[in-house]
């Protein structure tokens, strides 16, 4: 899907460039942008247009910021042949700032490109739904942790549908568990053996044949549906429905439809991920926070008796640890990768989780808040991993923040979207694009 763009003019010192600049952008962007004809600045813009463009802009703007401020779409200065802004526009920009007027001017090419994807993101994500499986997501297993999320309430979901236009559709896991059951052995027998990716000795036959159990079912649930965008399940607090765990599912539906997946149904989580994957074309996770600050408050979840010792600056550290591993990521994404026994004692005996890693190095952290107004970025490093045989955290990685006392404070929640690389620079064209203000530490 690409972004539709209209192009405007000024009516009175237009020059050849225009023309000339606007031919750069169809070729150098034409993967990304559809444009539409041409319209002089102050006529109406086109319904289906995600945004107005400006090839060239020059003084004439300073007689019209009326005629900018009308504009209900954003707007892009792309007078560069570099597909950039330019060294003239800053002092229209500042003028433009001062009338309140505000707009996307790109400094390099991949901003432009990211731009143009959030802008088509936008679009779809009023034709897109989320598909969550849960029944009454508050009681299960641990219903003193699950009662507390936000994302399990109306006013998350109806926010999400205001803001970002995604509609969530729940149904029921446990409707899921008896349609996964009357799959046969020898149907997901049959599935598994179109599986070629790392597999632990420790997962078990039985353990393949649930896993494919459970992706066959809800692939019953998505056939026929071109809508769908992401998936997720309260998998932990009602895994009693399933005699498996969908991380496998979550792979192959990646991999295969490029479909996203949600860690316990988290569809705050899961809308951060789907707007930063598809603007960014980046690699996207979800794991849980322990920082060292927290102490036993954190290490008593996770079965572990102390962080691992960091000699210069501990309080600026956590621990990223879910179901037992780093996180679950798709294999693509990860440096390593396999699909291995389970570790949490509230999923069945049967049922499994991946032990996947990103490589060490520059992170991202990221999530939208619940009033779907800000967005958290915090860049980082990833130091490495941490293995605690017999524990919940057999496989975590160790991240530096800026500020372990204002990520205290600050943080949204404790899971986070994680990216590869520091990635500020280009979240903070998506967020605009979104209307979300940078918050970070």
């Amino acid at each position: 899907m690409k972004a539709v763009l209209v192009p405007v003019y000024f009516k009175r010192d237009k020059t050849k460039k225009f023309e000339q600049q606007l031919a750069h952008i169809s070729q150098e962007l034409k993967d990304d942008l559809e444009l539409l004809p041409a319209i002089g600045l102050g006529e109406p813009v086109p319904k289906n247009a995600d945004a107005v463009v400006f090839p060239e802009i020059l003084g004439e703007a300073y007689e019209h910021s009326e005629d900018f401020a009308s504009y209900d779409v954003p707007i892009l200065i792309l007078t560069s042949e570099f597909m950039t802004i330019s060294m003239w526009d800053w002092e229209i920009m500042n003028f433009l700032r001062g009338k309140n007027i505000h707009v996307l001017a790109p400094y390099n090419k991949d901003h432009s490109r990211v731009i143009c994807r959030s802008l088509a993101i936008k679009r779809r994500m009023k034709d897109t739904s989320f598909l969550i499986f849960q029944d009454n997501p508050g009681e299960g297993f641990q219903p003193d942790i699950f009662k507390c999320f936000y994302w399990w309430g109306e006013e998350c979901t109806e926010l999400l549908h205001e803001k970002f236009g995604i509609t969530i559709e729940r149904t029921s896991l446990e409707e899921l568990g008896k349609v996964e059951k009357s799959i046969s052995n020898e149907t997901a027998q049959a599935e598994v053996e179109t599986w070629n990716f790392p597999m632990n000795r420790s997962l078990t036959e039985s353990m393949k044949i649930g896993a494919a159990k459970y992706y066959l079912a809800v692939k019953t649930y998505l056939d026929k549906r071109n809508a769908i965008g992401g998936i997720g399940a309260n998998c932990l607090n009602e895994s009693r429905f399933s005699s498996s765990t969908p991380c496998i599912a979550w792979n192959l539906l990646f991999e295969r439809e490029k479909l996203l997946w949600a860690c316990e149904g988290d569809t705050l989580s899961l809308t951060t991920k789907y707007i930063l994957h598809h603007a960014l074309d980046k690699p996207v996770m979800m794991s849980n926070i322990y920082p060292v600050l927290m102490g036993m408050a954190a290490l008593k979840h996770e079965g572990i008796p102390s962080f691992p010792e960091i000699l210069e600056e501990p309080e600026n550290h956590i621990l990223l640890a879910h179901c037992g591993y780093f996180g679950l990521l798709p294999q693509s994404f990860s440096e390593t990768w396999e699909a291995t026994a389970p570790v949490l004692g509230i999923v069945d005996k049967e049922a499994h989780m991946l032990d996947a890693r990103y490589p060490s190095g520059p992170i991202t952290m990221v999530k939208i808040d619940s009033t779907m107004e800000k967005i958290m970025v915090i860049e980082g490093e990833l130091k490495g991993y941490v293995q605690y045989p017999g524990s919940d955290c057999r496989n975590g990685a160790i991240v530096q923040v800026p500020n372990g006392h204002a990520l205290m404070k600050e943080v949204y929640s404790h899971h986070q979207i994680l990216i590869p690389g520091h990635q500020r620079a280009r979240i903070e064209f998506v967020a605009e694009v979104f209307g979300l203000k940078i918050e970070s530490l």
